[in-house]
């Protein structure tokens, strides 16, 4: 590192990171406004029993599986670690795409990778599936992913609360292997950690 990266560095690192959060934090609480003026709207219509038992039987699995299992256990906490490893090893394309990198779209291993955009296709024909359906049988399948993505972006920042608060990485950021693998900070090594209690 030459002696102008080595002062640019600190202010780009700071930049990627909170742009990256920031970033991933806007397009969850996006999604939730979104969904929320759908359901407003399907709440309008005329609900049977079956209507208010669907609802409430996909909130209870969507707060388990995409809020607890695949947000709380999985996803935040190595997102919090992604963001604080950009804090400490910014490039200018990173930086620019520090919400994508936050997200594991790109530099990752090639599993995380197959994983995250394999996800992005199931999420994407969930949508179209979901809103092909008439309200409020729509609304009453929204009400669980809202739940779900409300629990991951609380979840989030109680992550970013505790991995930054931490002298290491609790939870590994799973970068590429061709890069570094702990940030110069870390005084203490990746272990792993179930997730956010």
């Amino acid at each position: 590192m030459t002696p102008t990266q080595s002062h640019a560095a600190p202010a780009l690192g700071l930049f990627a990171a909170a742009w990256g959060a920031i970033g991933l934090c806007a397009l969850l609480l996006y999604a939730i406004v979104r969904l929320c003026l759908v359901i407003a709207v399907g709440l309008e219509a005329v609900w049977q029993s079956w209507h208010v038992a669907v609802a409430f039987a996909n909130a209870m699995f969507m707060a388990w599986s995409e809020g607890y299992r695949g947000f709380q256990l999985a996803y935040s906490p190595r997102s919090a670690a992604r963001v604080k490893w950009l804090r400490h090893h910014p490039t200018a394309i990173r930086a620019v795409l520090a919400p994508l990198f936050v997200m594991g779209y790109f530099n990752a291993p090639r599993r995380r990778l197959a994983v995250v955009w394999g996800m992005t296709a199931a999420i994407v024909v969930a949508i179209v599936v979901i809103h092909a359906l008439a309200h409020p049988l729509r609304a009453a399948l929204d009400i669980g992913v809202v739940l779900g993505l409300s629990w991951g972006l609380v979840s989030f920042l109680i992550s970013l609360r505790r991995t930054f608060a931490a002298s290491g990485y609790p939870t590994s950021p799973q970068v590429a292997p061709n890069s570094p693998q702990v940030g110069p900070e870390a005084s203490a090594p990746i272990t792993p950690q179930a997730g956010v209690h």
